[in-house]
């Protein structure tokens, strides 16, 4: 016959998973020694999917609670459940890979300030800015922003996905996704309206990434090029939005669609469009005639990575940089030969740009737990490339954003945090400031650093210490869209909203 103390609720047992629970996520982050905060993050999300399912399994068979009180728990439990996914809608995950949930009430308000559209005035043409090498020039930043903070222009709703935007004279321009359609949409810069649109039957869908697609346009002799998330290449007229052709490279080269989609940025050199194909075996990158479309050349066996093309003289000889699913390699321009390939870890989307630090010397890295190295390339008779390794380090993960070298220092985010080191020794100076995957623009002696968060943080470039010197809140919701700062003229956005601010200047 069971006696009334057998009966009684196990909460000893209840005390003990949860003491599990806890301890392993203790054990996950103070303990292991993991290769990044994503591996944390992931750890972290299995122990509590597990925990969450042996406490159900406590309740419904260990607990020896009252039938009544299990089904009203369950019952309380699922009712909340229901309500929290009424309320908020998944979006995703930020850099870290930890879930995003945002308001369904949410929604972005169109608002023009009636600011007039002044400031300096510059172009910002493509990714990165006039040499994609993030430097921003003619503009000096004042530095008090509460004495006179940055002024609001313009805001409003846009389609989503993760281009960022490509100014000028006064047109803005960037990519979105539309229901089933992606579109190329050109807004004027003092009023945020729309201008024209350009439409193709093209979507790539992501429940982790998010939809839509992530490269940024270029603009280049009174053209936008544009490469869509699933392939689709177009030339368009800056002034109409006329298609003046347009192909799927990854159809023309029998390419794939990488897994988080076609995020290079077109890159204009020789009267040229080079881009990434997805393809291999001689084809993973591609140059098409910037006036008809033709394909001028193909080349490459590595797949494609997710930075942009860029060019760079690395060695006296210039040649197109960039970062595959699993080597850095240079390219010759003209013909898209590969003068040299360096290996590189493949367990992992390889986007930041790597960086030129000297007449031979490349420095590249990527998140995950994987780290930089700083190469060196020497030319041999043949035209051909040896590559040296001088230093690796796992001190800068640079995930998302892209590098910024100023008076022998590297400054990047390592997994979220600003990061100075040593680029002749690969030693960290200082590691400070979580700005989240963010993106990095330099201006004069200072960082302007979009966080992940959509705050927009003015930071001294001092190899000494970190110092944040102002900030503003400019967006909400999560940012991984590169900003574009057109003289004075900061745009932002990310995959619901953009907006344009007037930065104070000296």
């Amino acid at each position: 016959m069971e006696t009334h103390r057998s009966r009684r609720p196990r909460w000893w047992l209840l005390a003990v998973i949860l003491l599990v629970i806890a301890g392993a996520i203790g054990w996950t982050w103070f303990v292991h020694d993991a290769d990044s905060r994503q591996d944390r993050v992931m750890t972290t999300e299995g122990i509590l999917s597990g925990g969450t399912i042996t406490l159900l399994v406590w309740l419904a068979l260990l607990s020896r609670l009252r039938v009544r009180t299990r089904l009203l728990t369950g019952v309380v439990g699922g009712v909340v459940t229901c309500a929290f996914f009424a309320a908020f809608r998944f979006a995703g995950v930020n850099g870290d890979l930890v879930p995003v949930f945002v308001p369904r009430w949410r929604s972005v308000e169109r608002v023009v300030s009636g600011e007039p559209l002044s400031g300096v005035a510059r172009d910002f043409p493509q990714f990165g800015g006039g040499s994609r090498d993030g430097i921003v020039s003619g503009v000096a930043l004042a530095r008090d922003w509460e004495a006179r903070p940055p002024s609001l222009v313009w805001r409003r709703p846009v389609g989503v996905g993760w281009s960022g935007f490509a100014v000028v004279g006064e047109l803005a321009v960037t990519q979105e996704q539309h229901g089933d359609e992606e579109r190329v949409v050109c807004y004027d810069l003092a009023t945020g309206d729309l201008v024209w649109s350009h439409s193709a039957a093209a979507r790539y869908r992501s429940n982790l990434a998010g939809d839509g697609p992530r490269a940024t346009p270029t603009i280049h002799g009174g053209n936008v090029y544009t490469l869509g998330a699933t392939g689709v290449l177009s030339a368009l007229e800056l002034a109409s939005g006329r298609c003046l052709w347009t192909l799927n490279v990854t159809e023309d080269v029998a390419g794939k669609v990488p897994a988080w989609g076609m995020s290079g940025s077109p890159l204009v050199c020789g009267g040229n469009v080079v881009v990434g194909t997805g393809a291999g075996e001689g084809a993973s990158l591609a140059a098409y005639d910037a006036t008809t479309g033709e394909r001028i050349w193909k080349n490459g066996d590595a797949s494609t990575g997710y930075a942009s093309p860029r060019l760079a003289t690395l060695a006296d000889v210039m040649q197109v940089v960039v970062f595959n699913s699993a080597s850095v390699a240079g390219h010759d321009p003209s013909d898209g030969r590969v003068l040299w390939s360096h290996p590189w870890s493949d367990r992992q989307p390889n986007v930041a740009q790597p960086l030129p630090v000297g007449g031979r010397r490349l420095l590249a890295s990527s998140g995950y737990g994987v780290g930089s190295e700083l190469i060196e390339l020497t030319q041999r008779d043949d035209g051909n490339f040896d590559v040296n390794v001088l230093w690796k380090t796992r001190r800068l993960k640079s995930k998302f954003a892209s590098m910024i070298l100023h008076d022998g220092h590297v400054f990047g985010l390592d997994d979220g945090i600003l990061t100075c080191i040593d680029v002749a020794t690969g030693r960290r100076r200082w590691k400070s400031g979580r700005y989240g995957h963010g993106q990095l623009l330099q201006v004069g002696s200072d960082l302007l650093v979009t966080a992940e968060s959509g705050d927009v943080v003015l930071v001294a470039l001092d190899a000494n210490e970190h110092r944040e010197i102002t900030r503003f809140e400019a967006i909400d919701g999560k940012v991984w869209n590169p900003p574009a700062l057109a003289g004075s003229r900061l745009l932002v956005r990310n995959d619901q909203e953009a907006a344009l601010f007037l930065l104070p200047v000296k």
